[in-house]
């Protein structure tokens, strides 16, 4: 029997379904053993820190991750950035292959005038304020304005409209962080416009997260119909079944009767923002017309853009537009990605699984001699790390905390209270 060592980079869902994979292609000719090298002192990656709180269904693909840490041949070190605390050349000496599943953390920019404006703000800081990380906790959020703009046309812009146009009260029994969900509480945004550039047909929300919306008890949601039947006649008879299914759920809502409720999110289709205007602050978006000269401006006070994310580089790994290079998940020899790292954010979370599966199937081709050339705990000696038993701690008390609120968990946030627990 051979047992190859594979280091994994990235403790998201890429990585997991990663690991998981290699657990699949073990045999009694072939066996894994796997460590995960995780930046943050908490797993999950997108599951904990990105998908929205009001949607607790998504985050049960956890129980998943779990079973893959716990089969045995499986180890975490959380709170080691890669980079930082070890190398890419370290890695690459110790291991038979190491994978990475870093993800795409930076929000990517317009580009036009006033975007850095105080009260102007990316999906990549918004979401993981509201979603508790370490890292993103004292983010300035100016929710003392009437009007919200987020720009953008996927789930992570609906998902942003949403968290903001929400009657707060429905978060509590969420795993929402709590500083977020006091900012709510005292929001006086009223009403958040979800701003696209091109027309619905093109729009790259999904049609589950679109039919969710009319069921919202507090909020308004408005889509004009004329929009809708306009992309109709554009997307014409060899329409996508895909974009049909979205088009049908928008048209919907835009039939939907009136409402009344004191929230409001609406949808604005073919319009470019050009500049964000203020003095000091946020204040007002001039959007053109796509396809034509004419101009508009929408007064706020605050901006979200939602537009794509990047991954950050690291130093030793080929990056190129906001993702590794690679060819179908492989860098260079013993050395792969996967994920947004490897194919750029698109995708839900299940599209990780069959992408780490492919790409691990082509490590596995790849696989030379074994080596053997110490261990990482050895590097790691001097340095404090969250194991998978410490994690599991942390995970307990968390749940513990979270049950009489009614709440899945509430969440540590602050890395020195995530580190209180005993740790390596």
């Amino acid at each position: 029997m051979t047992t190859y060592k594979v280091a994994i980079v990235g403790a998201g869902p890429a990585g997991y379904f990663a690991a998981q994979a290699l657990q699949n292609l073990q045999s009694d000719e072939l066996q894994f053993t796997i460590d995960m090298i995780e930046r943050l002192p908490t797993p999950w990656g997108l599951v904990r820190s990105g998908v929205a709180p009001d949607h607790p269904k998504i985050k049960t693909v956890s129980k998943v991750f779990e079973k893959v840490a716990t089969a045995g041949n499986f180890r975490l070190f959380g709170g080691i950035e890669l980079g930082t605390d070890i190398s890419i050349e370290q890695l690459r000496d110790m291991y038979d292959a190491v994978v990475i599943a870093t993800g795409s953390t930076i929000g990517k920019k317009l580009g036009i005038p006033g975007e850095d404006l105080p009260g102007s703000i990316s999906s990549a800081e918004f979401v993981p304020w509201y979603n508790a990380h370490p890292d993103f906790h004292s983010v300035e959020v100016p929710l003392d304005c009437e009007t919200a703009i987020v720009i953008g046309a996927g789930n992570v812009a609906m998902d942003v409209a949403r968290m903001l146009a929400l009657e707060p009260s429905e978060l509590d029994p969420t795993d929402t962080a709590d500083h977020a969900i006091a900012a709510f509480k005292g929001s006086k945004i009223r009403e958040v416009l979800i701003s696209a550039r091109r027309g619905p047909e093109h729009a790259a929300f999904t049609s589950p997260e679109l039919r969710e919306l009319p069921k919202l008890q507090h909020t308004n949601v408005l889509i004009n119909k004329s929009d809708i039947e306009a992309a109709i006649v554009r997307a014409g008879d060899a329409i996508e079944k895909e974009t049909k299914s979205n088009l049908d759920a928008m048209l919907l809502i835009s039939e939907r009767e009136t409402t009344n409720h004191d929230r409001t999110m609406k949808f604005q289709f073919l319009a470019t923002p050009i500049e964000i205007k203020g003095s000091n602050k946020v204040e007002e978006v001039v959007f053109q017309k796509t396809g034509s000269e004419d101009k508009f401006s929408v007064k706020c006070g605050l901006v979200i853009t939602a537009i794509g994310y990047e991954a950050a580089n690291i130093p030793g790994i080929p990056y190129e537009r906001g993702k590794v290079v690679n060819t179908d998940g492989r860098v260079d020899e013993n050395l792969y990605v996967v994920g947004w790292a490897k194919r750029g954010p698109s995708g839900v979370i299940g599209t990780n699984k069959s992408d780490s599966s492919d790409v691990m199937k082509l490590l596995v081709a790849g696989l030379k001699s074994v080596k053997n050339s110490g261990d990482v705990s050895d590097l790691l000696k001097d340095k404090k790390f969250v194991s998978q038993s410490h994690w599991e701690a942390i995970n307990a008390a968390e749940v513990a905390a979270g049950e009489p609120l009614g709440k899945p968990r509430r969440k540590l946030i602050k890395r020195e209270d995530l580190l209180k627990y005993p740790i390596s």
